[in-house]
């Protein structure tokens, strides 16, 4: 139960927050904690205020009722759904990265801006696409890109919606494991994704969202038949391989049945 006093070691606390527009609530009575080591994926059928919560997060939402506090001087960063995009946009992959500069007085970067942004490329194995047009790259390159325009912002708290949608098996693999890698240096994560086996079952935190918070806990206690049929309105069917869970049957929110993402 909520005490209504976020825990020492939060960054965001959303407390009872209800948010909506005029067709009604989005999101209903959400309690949520992000903590500082948080790695956290949010599974849900279509509409069920997924990118909403990510919005309360990052404070471009405010709820009608309830409460969103983050600590004071917190850094958040957030990468789009890649189709949210436009891939026209004349723009290299280095020049895209160094959008992200805030506060600076001048409109071009310094050396030392281009130096990071250079580092950050090379560190996400794109440091040769630099000059490359964005539209150029595949998939995976491109979530490369936003998480290094987002990492130039020496983010506390990244935010990412659907980061694996587009991509291959390779490359949301490898994408797994440098998130992985970033939550071990410090960096606290919540991203949203529909890919059950492929994401949520490697991801070390989930909650199960449907307008409002079903359930909190381990990849094994919330990819289960219990959880996933009152988050998704239908049965869904759940199998241990290998001591993880795998989902055989994925329903949407129209109840249409979907072979689950491997």
């Amino acid at each position: 139960m909520s005490t209504g006093t976020p825990p020492r070691d939060a960054l965001v606390h959303i407390e009872q927050a209800t948010f909506g527009y005029d067709a009604g609530p989005v999101l209903d009575n959400v309690t949520l904690t992000v903590g500082a080591r948080a790695f956290m994926g949010v599974v849900g059928p279509s509409g069920s205020g997924k990118t909403t919560l990510l919005r309360l997060m990052l404070r471009t939402a405010t709820p009608q009722r309830g409460t969103v506090t983050g600590r004071p001087g917190l850094s958040v960063a957030y990468v789009p759904q890649l189709e949210t995009v436009n891939w026209n946009f004349p723009v290299t992959v280095s020049e895209c990265v160094l959008m992200a500069r805030s506060g600076r007085a001048l409109p071009w970067p310094s050396r030392q801006e281009r130096a990071e942004v250079a580092r950050v490329l090379e560190r996400l194995g794109i440091g040769a696409l630099a000059r490359r047009h964005i539209r150029e790259l595949s998939g995976g390159q491109q979530q490369r890109m936003f998480i290094a325009r987002a990492l130039l912002r020496r983010p506390q708290l990244l935010l990412m919606d659907e980061p694996t949608t587009g991509v291959d098996v390779t490359s949301r693999h490898d994408m797994l494991h440098l998130l992985a890698e970033l939550n071990a240096e410090g960096v606290a994560i919540v991203l949203t994704t529909h890919d059950l086996n492929g994401v949520a079952a490697h991801l070390p935190e989930l909650v199960a969202l449907h307008r409002t918070v079903v359930a909190v806990g381990t990849a094994r206690e919330i990819i289960s038949a219990s959880v996933l049929e009152r988050t998704f309105g239908a049965p869904m069917e759940v199998l241990q391989h290998l001591g993880m869970p795998v989902v055989l049957d994925h329903f949407d929110a129209a109840g249409q049945r979907h072979q689950a993402s491997a």
